[in-house]
């Protein structure tokens, strides 16, 4: 078990007790990953076995961000008292679980069971993962969260490529159960080392008992937040559908769409703390939005699979930097470490994924998804206007 020790006097020289935390949070950012993908690659064989209309999968899909949207306020609320740790601790294998049973549900109601208690826990480790990642930012005191989502991208690759390579072999309770159980483990394993609530928050003189965090600041945060997930949304709950339907791709390449997409963002995030580091958070996040809109394009107006995977890359460039970014600003404008800023970013998260579901699946059902995802090509180029707001500034002083 970890002891807790006070911040380090130098942000240069990380204590030991710092690197354990590191590490262990790059565990808990990993098999979140791995669980996200692993259940969204198979979004158009879950519509498949349950004969879902794209109606009713898009009303479906609406329900794990609305209950992840909770889950995350919920996550909020309660690592401001006892801090991030034991809601990963809790969370994070019940997530893991939940995909299992996605897979094991034989009929449609189990399946929306089994979504709502993967919503519970997506909101809480997502909120509770990005605390842990800026409270170890604050303790390093360098940029260092981008390089969490790097991994967690990683991890994604993964679960796509497992489903790529299960797809003709293995059912999909199987599939599932067998990145699940590790992964399981070993967020249980790498619960014990995250930051304890006393390394997480500053000291409690800095840190009124009641703070009422404003809301101005951390609006063109939570706006781009929210632009980000509606196109990765489109992509991560239709990419697949896009290729099988659209792209008439086999059970091998379906999954390749999320695979390109987040091979493309670990790849710009391995290097995007010493990006942000040079250039600053604003302009990282403006040419973010710039690539992103034309990742959307091209995914518009491919003419052959190979192509609309490469849109998919093109956008996993561009929307990788944004919600690494929107985390650290948030954790910023909080110096105290209570959590809210971070809790009130990510729930845009939720919005964004609920808005992407609802507006892309809709058009979808009317139109196609060729010009459903047009719809996120709009939204990801106004991120480029909301880009200075992620520029560092003075933190504005709490109202108790």
């Amino acid at each position: 078990m970890p002891t807790s020790t006070p911040p380090p006097s130098s942000p240069s020289r990380p204590t030991e007790r710092d690197r354990q935390a590191r590490l262990a949070t790059f565990a808990v950012f990993f098999v979140q990953g791995l669980t996200f993908a692993t259940l969204l690659t198979q979004v158009a064989a879950l519509q498949r076995k349950h004969g879902l209309s794209d109606g009713e999968l898009t009303i479906l899909l609406l329900i794990v961000p609305v209950i992840a949207g909770a889950g995350s306020v919920l996550a909020g609320a309660l690592a401001a008292r006892s801090g991030s740790r034991w809601i990963l601790r809790v969370f994070q294998p019940l997530t893991c679980a939940a995909v299992v049973l996605a897979g094991l549900a034989p009929t449609v109601p189990l399946f929306v069971a089994a979504l709502v208690l993967f919503g519970v826990g997506l909101g809480g480790v997502d909120a509770g993962m990005n605390m842990q990642g800026v409270a170890v930012e604050r303790r390093y005191g360098r940029a260092v969260l981008t390089g969490f989502h790097a991994l967690w991208s990683a991890a994604a690759v993964v679960g796509a490529l497992w489903a790529s390579a299960a797809a003709d072999h293995l059912d999909l309770a199987v599939t599932f159960a067998i990145v699940m159980a590790p992964a399981a483990v070993a967020a249980v394993v790498a619960a014990h080392w995250l930051c304890l609530p006393e390394e997480e928050h500053v000291a409690q003189e800095a840190a009124p008992a009641k703070v009422r965090f404003p809301w101005k600041p951390i609006i063109p945060l939570c706006l781009a937040m929210a632009f980000l997930y509606v196109g990765d949304a489109s992509i991560s709950n239709f990419g697949s559908v896009f290729m099988d339907k659209i792209m008439h791709a086999s059970a091998s390449v379906v999954p390749l769409a999320l695979g390109a997409y987040q091979a493309t963002t670990f790849l710009v995030r391995v290097g995007g703390d010493l990006a942000v580091r040079k250039y600053g958070p604003a302009m990282i996040v403006r040419i973010g939005g710039a690539v992103a809109t034309a990742g959307f394009v091209a995914i518009v107006a491919a003419p052959t699979q190979p192509l609309a995977i490469a849109g998919f890359a093109l956008t996993g460039i561009g929307l990788s930097v944004v919600a690494p970014q929107s985390f650290s600003a948030a954790g910023r404008l909080d110096p105290a470490g209570t959590g809210v800023a971070i809790a009130r970013v990510n729930m845009f998260n939720y919005v964004g994924f609920i808005v992407g579901a609802a507006l892309v699946g809709g058009i979808a059902e009317a139109a196609d998804y060729r010009v459903a995802f047009a719809a996120p090509l709009v939204l990801a180029a106004l991120i480029i206007l909301l880009a200075r707001g992620f520029q560092p500034r003075t933190p504005p002083p709490a109202v108790s």
